[in-house]
């Protein structure tokens, strides 16, 4: 339609309807497309040759004496669709000299298309022309300067050192309007409402804006369009970009007075400060985020100091670590996606870290965050009467860590240690929950949510202090079975099967859909070469922790690169 394509791009000039209620145009009447007399007028032509539509733009009003189809009056049928086609303003004609009245074909195609077609008295193009240029520029002159204002405004309080939050109160009741800031992918920054009296700032989300939200609040800006959208309510939405760096949308929306088409112009001088305000904050949260890494990187690595040091510090931060904690370990299943700098977006592990710091600070302030490398890590305080199922307890958590985008788009994993009640144990804590996340994408594949406890045989594993030792006793008890050839992949897959199946040979066979000789065969060769574990208790306990302990020096090999059984034990992240 073309009236949704004009309400999508109109910003400056005036309504064919305001051209008409100027005095000095009084006399000008429109006799068809009174629909129409919302479209925008930023510029005029005058009509000198018949096929003028063509030269004919967006916005503009098109003058004619209709001197040339004067042998040819019809041809104003076709001209009123191409103007339309075009999304002209409308087409106005002074009668008497060369045209004594319009077609009636010309009317209905005007009353059928709703594009104005306006009669213009005896007055001279000239005065049509600087009548309505002139109030055309004295409103993009009054709308600039308004809007130079606004930015100059919001510019001294970032160099005040007001934040986010200021700068959109100012924004919003500037506009009378409810103004949220989001991130690119929908998460809620700042929700302000010009109702909330003079600070202009909701303490609670007001959501009743009509916006389309998920289930953890996060606002689907994948279904808005840029620009003015005249509906109940009228909203603005606008980018706030920085360079080619995308920080999310500013969306305005009419709360007790109506929103205008010019006041895009103004939010969008007022994104660009919000941008700016935005780039601030994030780099003095990475300033703050790097210290805050580079202590929680000594503390688990146990060299922050003695206790009493490391609560001091964790006081200064914020934190509190004198309660009863459990420290979660989350990682992206696929930690190497593809990613283009250039495009805009942050980096997939920045989103997650802001995520998750997002989230778990807005229901305990006082716990701790981190971005690790490629993991994030968090110490979060339990709450009173916590029973010890640490998984329910963090579920929430990373349901609204998905939900907001920063695992959502990505699977990740998610580890929880035992818990702790002393700073001094947080070291152990932390392996635990890297343990629970290595093992547990293992186990229960992307997007598991394990705590270190429910590891069975794998969590002792875990916590074998030499790996060397443990991969000594591997290669004791399965010799050449660690082997990666083919034919040792298999007999390690029949032995691991056998097992699984109490050594029942007929359903071991089944199962593999081999003969039930060929598996004979099979299990002949296997106490060859690792002895009689059929009729051997204690040998056949050793082979089930040995493969057990090879799978897990498997899983380590593919999260570190390195051929090793546990290349993560003792190690944090750096």
């Amino acid at each position: 339609m073309f009236e949704r394509r004009v309400q999508e791009s109109w910003g400056y000039g005036i309504s064919v309807a305001e051209m008409l209620e100027l005095p000095a145009l009084a006399g000008i009447a429109c006799v068809a497309g009174a629909e129409g007399l919302v479209r925008r007028i930023e510029r005029l032509n005058v009509m000198e040759v018949p096929d003028i539509a063509p030269w004919v733009r967006e916005r503009e009003l098109l003058l004619t004496t209709g001197y040339p189809v004067r042998e040819r009056p019809e041809a104003l049928v076709e001209l009123v669709r191409d103007l339309h086609e075009r999304g002209a303003a409308g087409l106005a004609v002074k009668l008497g000299r060369y045209l004594d009245e319009v077609p009636p074909g010309a009317l209905e195609e005007a009353d059928r298309l709703g594009i104005p077609l306006l009669t213009l008295p005896a007055i001279g193009f000239d005065e049509v022309l600087t009548v309505v240029l002139s109030e055309v520029l004295d409103r993009q002159s009054a709308l600039l300067a308004r809007s130079e204002q606004l930015h100059q405004d919001l510019l001294q309080r970032i160099v005040a050192g007001q934040g986010l939050t200021d700068v959109a109160a100012h924004v919003s009741r500037l506009v009378r309007a409810r103004i949220l800031v989001t991130t690119a992918d929908g998460r809620v920054l700042v929700e302000t409402d010009a109702s909330h009296g003079e600070e202009g700032v909701a303490t609670v989300p007001v959501h009743g804006d009509g916006l389309e939200r998920d289930a953890t609040g996060r606002v689907r800006v994948e279904d808005l369009s840029y620009g003015f959208t005249d509906g109940d309510p009228a909203r603005i939405v606008v980018p706030v970009v920085a360079g080619r760096h995308d920080h999310g949308r500013m969306i305005a929306t009419a709360v007790d007075a109506p929103l205008s088409r010019t006041d895009e112009h103004a939010l969008q001088r007022a994104a660009t400060v919000v941008a700016l305000s935005i780039t601030k904050q994030r780099e003095l949260a990475a300033v703050e985020s790097k210290y805050e890494g580079d202590f929680l990187r000594d503390v688990v690595a146990g060299t922050a100091g003695d206790p009493a040091e490391v609560v001091a510090r964790a006081g200064m931060l914020g934190w509190d670590l004198e309660r009863p904690v459990v420290v979660l370990v989350a990682q992206h299943d696929d930690p190497t996606p593809h990613f283009r700098p250039d495009a805009g977006a942050s980096p997939p592990q920045d989103r997650f870290i802001s995520a998750w710091r997002s989230v778990v600070r807005a229901h305990d302030p006082t716990s701790a965050v981190v971005g690790l490398s490629s993991e994030v890590v968090a110490v979060l305080g339990v709450p009173t009467g916590f029973d010890g199922d640490a998984e329910e307890f963090v579920r929430p958590f990373v349901t609204r860590v998905t939900g907001d985008g920063g695992g959502g788009r990505r699977t990740f994993c998610t580890g929880l240690s035992r818990l702790c009640h002393d700073v001094a144990d947080l070291p152990a804590a932390y392996e635990q929950a890297r343990s629970a996340v290595r093992v547990g994408r293992w186990l229960h594949g992307p997007g598991a949510l394990v705590e270190f406890d429910s590891l069975g045989i794998h969590r002792l594993l875990s916590l074998v202090s030499d790996p060397a030792e443990l991969a000594e006793f591997v290669e004791d008890t399965l010799g050449s079975l660690v082997s990666d050839e083919p034919d040792k992949v298999e007999l390690r897959q029949t032995l691991q099967a056998l097992l699984d199946h109490n050594l029942n040979v007929a359903e071991t066979a089944r199962q593999m859909l081999f003969h039930y000789n060929t598996l004979r065969y099979r299990i002949t060769k296997l106490e060859r070469m690792i002895g009689p574990f059929t009729t051997d208790p204690h040998l056949r306990l050793n082979v089930a922790v040995a493969l057990q302990a090879l799978t897990l020096r498997s899983v380590d090999e593919r999260v570190s690169g390195k051929a090793s059984l546990s290349t993560t034990h003792n190690k944090p992240v750096r």
